[in-house]
């Protein structure tokens, strides 16, 4: 997909006068948000799970090597093919291989984050293979020919409204509002897709070294359809995605659809293990498995590992401020959100990402409610450290930030500098102590009012409430 995250704040502004996006994102806070702490409620022990699940994701990284040559090797005595991918372009390639291989004219997809990331459908759709994406939100955006604004619900920037116009258009049937039968009509105009695709392709949730399986958590039962109906089986996902045995998956299990969907358990959990035996009644007659880089490893050892714990349940985005406001596609690559602002400048280079570490609060909501306690405001943090290390901050901040540096040295003229601050801010809140307009940050007072000081810093309000306490 194209890549946009340079241009974060213009399309920011674009989405926040947008009224069928903001009326799209309240569902966040009735579908997820409330769901998830509910469903979270209903665990004793969350906290002990959480920090089980943390400890697991860290054990496997920390011996990546090990669990993946142990995954290759019990999938390879499965009758699995496995492959490696060092970059997007050789999963394409292989994919495109593989298409070739086994004269593949039609592809069904269960949804994947990393094919995004690939581009895969555009790859494969010009070595001359139909794709077709079957999870009801993403063959929405395949209409639409729009990427996904969300990791697990990736539609959720549309309106039932804008759907039913989308369908009316493309499918030619008379236009219905009602969801039922919105759902019904996709599911009528998917179905001979299922029957006669030659080639099915998911990603996987997690790949179990013990067993050498793959594991996908769906709802609408088309992951099913995907992985057992076509003669070949292509799942694809990154490196880190390991986990050493199935206990450690139940774990994540209890954790991934609570926090994702706001479900106790997914209406499917798919485990994969090799292709079709002799006696099977379902599955794929060739099973091959793409194991991507695609810059994960660069991660591993470095202040941002613990970033690889995702297992890409979306809650970080669903609470965050900024996205509720603006959606995802503002962020202009795969992953939105908090985790999306660590992945995309770390990812495709922070060049081409500036903004996305400053699009925070640090509120710590994402930090908070992660399932596998991944810090992410500490390392967006971090990132903007570096790039104000490496200079690719614009000139003006860096330089204010180099004056603020060195009056911050010299207490007594801080302290004078503070006085005069304090006293023009509070001068400027007015009646109303709201500053309708700060001269300087504009990005603060285009939005919302800033609320004004006292006219006094901290230091002297501290110290008239300790004389008043002497009294």
């Amino acid at each position: 997909m194209q890549i946009t995250s340079q241009r974060f704040k213009e399309t920011a502004r674009i989405k926040l006068a947008d009224p069928n996006l903001q009326a799209a994102l309240n569902k966040l806070q009735t579908n997820f948000v409330k769901g998830r702490a509910e469903r979270v409620a209903e665990l004793d022990n969350f906290e002990a799970i959480r920090n089980a699940a943390a400890e697991i994701r860290d054990r496997a990284l920390a011996n990546l090597d090990v669990y993946l040559a142990e995954f290759e090797r019990n999938a390879t005595a499965q009758g699995t093919v496995v492959h490696w991918a060092e970059t997007v372009d050789d999963v394409n390639r292989i994919v495109c291989e593989l298409a070739a291989k086994y004269g593949v004219r039609k592809a069904t997809k269960s949804k994947s984050m990393v094919t995004e990331e690939c581009a895969l459908n555009d790859a494969l759709e010009a070595a001359g293979v139909e794709v077709v994406e079957t999870d009801l939100g993403e063959y929405i955006l395949q209409l639409a020919k729009e990427p996904p604004s969300h990791i697990v619900a990736p539609v959720v920037h549309k309106t039932r409204h804008e759907v039913s116009d989308l369908f009316e258009a493309k499918h030619g049937r008379p236009r219905t509002t009602v969801i039922a039968e919105l759902t019904r009509e996709a599911r009528e105009i998917l179905r001979p897709h299922f029957l006669s695709a030659d080639m099915g392709i998911t990603g996987a949730n997690f790949v179990i070294a013990e067993t050498g399986s793959t594991l996908i958590v769906t709802n609408e039962g088309n992951g099913r359809m995907v992985t057992s109906l076509p003669r070949v089986h292509v799942a694809i996902t990154g490196i880190e995605k390991v986990v050493p045995t199935l206990e450690d998956v139940t774990t994540l299990v209890r954790l991934l659809p609570r926090h994702g969907t706001a479900q106790t358990i997914t209406n499917y959990v798919s485990v994969t293990t090799g292709p079709r035996r002799a006696g099977d009644t379902e599955g794929a007659e060739h099973f091959h498995v793409i194991l991507v880089d695609a810059g994960r490893s660069k991660l591993l050892g470095g202040e941002m590992q613990a970033m690889l714990r995702c297992i890409r349940c979306g809650a970080c985005m669903n609470h965050c401020p900024v996205y509720q406001s603006v959606g995802g596609h503002a962020y202009g690559w795969v992953y939105p959100g908090p985790m999306g602002s660590v992945l995309t400048p770390t990812y495709i280079g922070a060049e081409k990402a500036l903004d996305l570490p400053h699009a925070s609060t640090f509120c710590n909501q994402c930090g908070v409610v992660c399932p596998v306690k991944i810090p992410l405001p500490d390392l967006l943090r971090k990132l903007r450290e570096k790039q104000f290390e490496q200079g690719l901050r614009p000139w003006k901040e860096r330089a204010g930030l180099a004056v603020w540096g060195w009056a911050a040295r010299r207490p007594t003229l801080y302290a004078m500098l503070a006085k005069t601050g304090a006293a023009v801010l509070g001068w400027l809140g007015g009646r109303d102590k709201q500053i309708h307009n700060l001269p300087g940050a504009r990005g603060w007072t285009e939005q919302r009012d800033f609320p004004a000081p006292e006219g006094k810093t901290f230091r002297a309000l501290y110290a008239e409430q300790q004389q008043r306490k002497l009294k």
